[in-house]
């Protein structure tokens, strides 16, 4: 059996210096609301986030631990409903939090520079890769993007396809019985933002004006 000294020199050492800190500095402070969340947990909010390292919801919202259902994957997608037989790990969390933990906001949270969109807009979607298979989803989206003649630069390219993936993982939401049901009864609202890592903003989407703005 493996002693203390093995663990320690085993963990990659930005790894074990952080869980220090956290031991040090925010445990002490956190001790009673882990205690408590040891029993349960019951977030008011999903979120569907990239895997991009640079864009952690809990820091962006400055979230406590247990506040947050928090689902991340490449382009922050949320795929439309299929009952074939498969691992549908975005489905199977998304299905939890809204019929198990009952939450009553799910924010799409889509970023700057995202490799998922920028992957989509090189074609990696007619591969046969992991990454192509999922960034196909975004296929139609690429198609209208790369047909607006308004869109002259790569860049612009590049952050309209991130606000039409999140667009596409909200109309995909919405195709899931149990999600159209609480949110037409009211007691779910679905939300797109886009983060802004050069700037630290985030960007609100409107729906009904069809964009997004800074909040302030």
């Amino acid at each position: 059996m493996h002693g203390e000294g093995d663990a320690r020199e085993a963990m990659p050492a930005g790894l074990r210096a952080g869980y220090e800190r956290f031991r040090r500095e925010r445990f002490p402070s956190e001790s009673v609301r882990y205690e408590m969340l040891a029993s349960g947990q019951a977030p008011t909010t999903m979120i569907v986030g990239c895997a991009d390292s640079r864009v952690d919801p809990a820091t962006i919202f400055s979230a406590a631990p247990g506040e947050l259902f928090v689902v991340r994957n490449v382009a922050n997608l949320v795929p439309p409903p299929d009952s074939t037989t498969g691992y549908h790990g975005t489905s199977a969390a998304l299905e939890f939090a809204v019929s198990g933990l009952e939450v009553g906001d799910i924010v799409v949270l889509g970023h700057g520079l995202c490799g998922g969109v920028a992957a989509s807009l090189q074609g990696a979607g007619g591969g046969g890769s992991y990454i192509g298979a999922w960034v196909a989803l975004l296929d139609v989206m690429r198609a209208e993007v790369m047909a607006d003649s308004g869109l002259e630069s790569e860049a612009a390219r590049q952050r309209a396809l991130e606000f039409a993936a999140i667009m596409l993982s909200l109309e995909n939401l919405r195709r899931f019985p149990f999600v159209a049901e609480r949110e037409a009864a009211g007691t779910l609202r679905l939300h797109g933002a886009w983060f802004s890592i050069a700037e630290g903003a985030l960007y609100w989407l409107d729906e009904v004006r069809g964009g997004f703005s800074p909040v302030a």
